[in-house]
């Protein structure tokens, strides 16, 4: 957790530790120039292992999430960002798995047994740079939402 927090902090953002996790670890709130919180939030999901498995080409990592889980964070309209980290390495890996799973070909939830394996790429290391991606795919998905929702009484 404190691998993730201190790159947050870093990029002048904050985050909230989430203390019964229910799928999520970490909210990470964003501010403006003007040091004011902006709308929206990005859920994280972290995970810590001695070791990950990396895959033949030496490029990716294979790792396994429960479909409970999975079922939260595909219906969540906010970016949820899960984080591997390798405990060994000091070293976090990340994937946005809204997007990864919208580009899975065939993929159907209700085909997937109890869980499921994701491929991340070992080029998504967590560092500044991520986390101000993830603040985009924040500001990508509430430039959508414009003038589409209506709040009625």
């Amino acid at each position: 957790m404190n691998h993730v927090e201190r790159y947050v902090f870093l990029c002048g953002y904050s985050v909230e530790r989430v203390e019964y996790d229910y799928g999520f670890d970490l909210i990470l709130f964003t501010y403006d120039v003007n040091s004011e919180i902006e709308n929206g939030q990005i859920y994280l999901q972290l995970k810590a292992r001695d070791s990950l498995r990396t895959l033949a080409d030496q490029e990716t990592i294979a790792f396994t999430i429960a479909r409970s889980d999975l079922e939260l964070w595909l219906f969540e309209p906010m970016p949820c960002i899960l984080i591997v980290y390798d405990a060994q390495l000091d070293v976090a890996y990340w994937l946005y798995l809204q997007a990864y799973f919208e580009n899975l070909p065939g993929f159907d939830i209700s085909k997937i047994g109890e869980s499921i394996t994701v491929r991340l790429p070992k080029m998504n290391i967590l560092d500044r740079e991520a986390i101000e991606k993830f603040a985009k795919y924040r500001n990508d998905i509430l430039n959508q939402l414009k003038g589409v929702i209506r709040h009625h009484d």
